[in-house]
């Protein structure tokens, strides 16, 4: 464990993700909570707007985001399976804390901050809620954690510990290198319609301006796109494949949605490869 590992919060910011939305009253009253028990703690809220349920969506949004944001305490709750048998957890590594379910939300995010150091499932009732609701563990046990952690409680202290490897993991995506291009899933489509996919930046970089664009299972149906640096590469209304902010290949649209031009979703497999002649 290093010195700069946190098992302790002391923290001067939590950070928020859920599927909440902005409708009701969810992401008020985990505020609320965090500021009762830990008032001079900063929350900033990472998206409320996650797809109800797509953990992969959270996941994929809470990694590309806690690099950026202070050392502290990472609440997320995408939770589909709350009030089951699924744990709660926190994790220590060695730029912050996060705490959430073991349905794999948390674990991309934990490898962007250097790794799992240290586990805990949350049994600590003294940490939560008095009453803790079968449906609403967000309010009565992820942030009433966070908000101890924050104002400098130990992670022990939140429950007893597990070992990282019976952490639940997420599927690896499908990203499989071809000798004239690649195949990747569609990780995530972004507010802008932009079509995100697993498969690293670097692998764009042999292929040349003009590329192919095919749904696997779809040999049939094929797209053209620029091999450009950004979205004004292409013609307006035109495909550009580039890398992302996140270092991963991404699909755009310069002026509209990628993700409705090419009739895609998360999970869909794409094979992008050379024109014929190129």
């Amino acid at each position: 464990m290093t010195s700069r590992t946190r098992t302790t919060g002391s923290a001067e910011v939590v950070s928020l993700t859920t599927d909440y939305g902005l409708a009701d009253g969810f992401v008020a009253a985990c505020h609320g909570v965090i500021a009762r028990l830990a008032p001079t703690v900063r929350v900033i809220d990472v998206t409320h707007l996650v797809p109800p349920g797509d953990v992969r969506r959270g996941a994929a949004v809470l990694a590309q985001t806690v690099p950026h944001l202070p050392v502290g305490v990472h609440v997320a709750v995408v939770d589909p399976g709350v009030g089951t048998a699924r744990r709660g957890i926190a994790l220590a590594t060695p730029e912050g804390l996060l705490v959430g379910p073991d349905n794999g939300l948390l674990l991309d995010a934990a490898a962007a901050l250097g790794g799992v150091t240290g586990a805990v499932e949350l049994t600590n009732p003294r940490w939560q809620a008095d009453r803790v609701s079968a449906t609403f563990h967000g309010r009565d046990v992820f942030a009433p954690v966070a908000a101890r952690l924050a104002a400098g409680g130990a992670l022990a202290d939140a429950g007893r510990a597990v070992d990282p490897s019976t952490l639940i993991r997420l599927p690896d995506p499908v990203v499989e290198v071809l000798p004239d291009g690649f195949t990747a899933e569609v990780l995530t489509v972004d507010h802008f319609g932009n079509v995100q996919l697993a498969a690293a930046a670097e692998l764009l970089l042999p292929l040349p301006d003009r590329i192919r664009i095919r749904r696997v299972g779809e040999e049939s149906w094929e797209r053209t796109a620029v091999h450009g640096r950004t979205f004004g590469d292409a013609p307006t209304g035109a495909l550009v494949a580039h890398a992302d902010s996140a270092g991963r290949v991404a699909l755009s649209v310069n002026g509209g949605r990628a993700a409705e031009l090419l009739a895609v979703t998360a999970g869909t497999l794409l094979r992008i490869d050379r024109l014929a002649g190129c």
